[in-house]
């Protein structure tokens, strides 16, 4: 049975971050920030605030994946128009999602069809994602996409980022990807790793200033729209040397180790032994932390605001607990943050 999280809120549709911060005239860094630790009165600050909520000998690891223009128009075999969602990689070919224009889920895709895409590319759909076994009506499929020069580059030329229908406009590809984001030559991530988004290099320099170290990990997202019953896929992650060590260092020295967003937060705690220590790694990760696997490393998390019932509460409840998560909910309704990769932050700091 799926654990469910403990975290229980409806969020109201006014709530939703429609654009960039920069469409409502803030910078990346100027988005709200609330700051949530256990016994202490929660603080709402702007995001250029970080630097002085942590200590210095923290230490602060970032994902340096790189966003993919990633959604694509086709034509089904009925002439039929819809959106290819490529989610990424995987054995035999790239894991897709169909979408309607508007939006909605395909729910009659099916093994064997053919979806026309533009410069005269087919993807094939040849199977359903990640069980194999339904033939009709899958929301992920295994799909082939033969084209010269790869998929990537593909997309550079055709492609735009997946974008919800809560979010007014087209924002560019350079509205989805973070300061951090840096090609590794592959394909990166489907949707923006968008905790890491309000930095700035002055709230990077900021960091610096105060003490406060800096890591890097690499851990690419697939489609992030999961549904009701579906705990999150296998992604691809690497953790370096360095940044293991760094990790292990702060932990020795008693100092937090703040993890920007889920991805993060899933990529060291795959490398993470029993005792605490981490170790290089790099490969696929099918890690879901949650009730059964509490966080062993991370200790303090920087994140957006998730949808009720998501998969991402789980990790958040995983690292800060039930009613960290709760209580900081609670104020983010009741003070009207907004949600979504466009809207506001949070960081959670529980004792550790």
């Amino acid at each position: 049975m799926r654990a469910v999280a403990a975290t229980r809120f409806a969020v109201p549709p006014e709530l939703s971050a429609t654009g960039t911060p920069e469409s409502r005239g803030l910078a990346r860094d100027q988005v709200r920030l609330l700051v949530a630790r256990p016994r202490r009165p929660l603080r709402h600050i702007r995001f250029t605030g970080l630097p002085d909520a942590l200590e210095p000998g923290d230490l602060v690891v970032v994902n340096t994946s790189d966003t993919e223009p990633a959604a694509v128009d086709g034509v089904r075999a009925d002439g039929s128009a819809v959106v290819l969602h490529v989610s990424g990689p995987a054995a035999g070919g790239f894991v897709v999602e169909l979408r309607t224009p508007d939006g909605q889920r395909v729910t009659d895709g099916a093994a064997g069809e053919v979806v026309r895409l533009p410069r005269g590319v087919s993807a094939t759909l040849v199977a359903a994602h990640p069980d194999p076994a339904p033939l009709r009506g899958s929301r992920l499929w295994l799909a082939t996409i033969p084209v010269e020069g790869g998929v990537s580059a593909w997309l550079s030329a055709v492609g735009r980022p997946i974008r919800y229908s809560y979010v007014r406009g087209r924002p560019g590809i350079e509205g989805y990807r973070t300061v951090f984001a840096t090609s590794d030559g592959g394909f990166g991530s489907a949707e923006m790793p968008s905790a890491g988004r309000p930095f700035t290099r002055a709230v990077l320099d900021a960091l610096h200033a105060r003490g406060v170290g800096t890591a890097e990990i690499v851990l690419h997202t697939g489609v992030s729209s999961l549904e009701a019953d579906e705990v999150p896929l296998p992604e691809r992650y690497r953790v370096p040397a360095a940044t293991a060590d760094a990790v292990d260092a702060a932990r020795a020295a008693g100092r937090r180790v703040v993890a920007v967003g889920t991805t993060v937060t899933r990529a060291l705690e795959t490398v993470t032994d029993v005792d605490g220590t981490v170790h290089a790694g790099a490969g696929w990760t099918d890690l879901v932390l949650g009730p059964d696997r509490p966080a062993r490393v991370v200790t303090g998390l920087v994140t957006g605001w998730h949808e009720p019932q998501a998969s991402h509460l789980l990790l958040l409840e995983a690292v800060a607990g039930a009613r960290l998560v709760g209580r900081a909910y609670a104020a983010a309704l009741a003070e009207r943050y907004l949600w979504h990769e466009f809207g506001d932050s949070c960081l959670l700091l529980p004792d550790h």
